[in-house]
């Protein structure tokens, strides 16, 4: 099933990264909300900082929210 979110962050890995997609494009691999926003702002986002991140109704977290980043 597709998501109806443009950003999409997957659950934490054993080292507590969590992968990004933007879009149809898997961006990188995320250690906190400061490396969401980064990924965002490179997608054209600039203002972007980690309280947009945590807040935003744009982006599905699977797997837990903004605050689970250990596996």
């Amino acid at each position: 099933m597709a998501s109806d979110q443009p950003v999409v962050v997957y659950p934490p890995t054993e080292d507590g990264g969590r992968r990004v997609r933007i879009g149809d494009h898997f961006v990188g691999i995320a250690y906190g909300l400061l490396d969401v926003a980064a990924y965002l702002q490179e997608a054209g986002l600039q203002d972007w900082d980690e309280m947009d991140v945590a807040r935003s109704g744009l982006i599905e977290w699977r797997g837990g929210g903004p605050d689970i980043w250990e596996h």
